[in-house]
């Protein structure tokens, strides 16, 4: 049965992420220039799988970040639903101030159901991370692409391998240093059967052999 790949990345540096600052999908900022080198640079000692189409993000980080690793990628696709968690109130603000605060920590536990004033509620964001990889495949299984990537955000990374990817993990072990990521699998089988794709590889090839510990 024919299997299919998926690369999963996680978008480059911005300045917020430099500056600390907690960026959902309510704030549509470019990569910074160390994020933009910091791609470059990894291009230039790792390798990253070719690949003919790409999804992404339509937030501009994931953008400038698929032109610049997938520059030859002839079908670039953009999907909203790849798009990061809307952060509401708590957008744009200092992570070390947000933590003092006894809402954010309501935000924090999955179990709270807390929801702060113009955010997506946990539940369907994780239900929309879900199905959005369930659809990824689903396109390529239709197109009969057997290989892809897909350029998001760590926050959807983080849910969508934790809630559908082989072996299991709590979502904080699927982070990803920016422009990394996984490569995952499915077939047909396991799609309709189970709902679950493998983790295989660590992105780019060579950086966990480099970067661990």
């Amino acid at each position: 049965m024919k299997t299919f790949k998926l690369h999963l990345i996680r978008h480059g540096l911005t300045s917020a992420n430099l500056e600390g600052l907690y960026i959902g999908s309510g704030t549509d900022l470019p990569l910074c220039a160390e994020g933009r080198a910091a791609l470059k640079d990894l291009t230039a000692r790792y390798v990253y799988p070719k690949v003919d189409t790409v999804f992404c993000s339509p937030l501009a980080r994931a953008v400038e970040t698929a032109e610049l690793l997938f520059a030859g990628a002839a079908h670039k696709l953009v999907a909203p639903a790849l798009s990061e968690m809307a952060f509401g109130v708590y957008e744009g603000r200092k992570l070390a101030e947000l933590v003092k605060e006894p809402g954010f920590a309501r935000w924090m536990d999955p179990a709270g159901g807390f929801v702060p004033e113009g955010a997506e509620p946990a539940a369907a964001f994780h239900a929309r991370c879900a199905d959005a990889l369930m659809k990824l495949f689903e396109y390529q299984m239709k197109a009969g692409v057997a290989e892809a990537a897909c350029v998001t955000h760590g926050g959807v990374l983080m849910s969508m391998l934790a809630q559908k990817a082989l072996p299991r993990r709590r979502p904080e072990e699927w982070m990803a240093d920016p422009g990394c990521g996984y490569t995952v699998r499915c077939d047909a089988a396991m799609w309709m059967r189970d709902g679950l794709v493998e983790a295989v590889e660590v992105l780019p090839l060579g950086y966990l052999g480099e970067n661990e510990g």
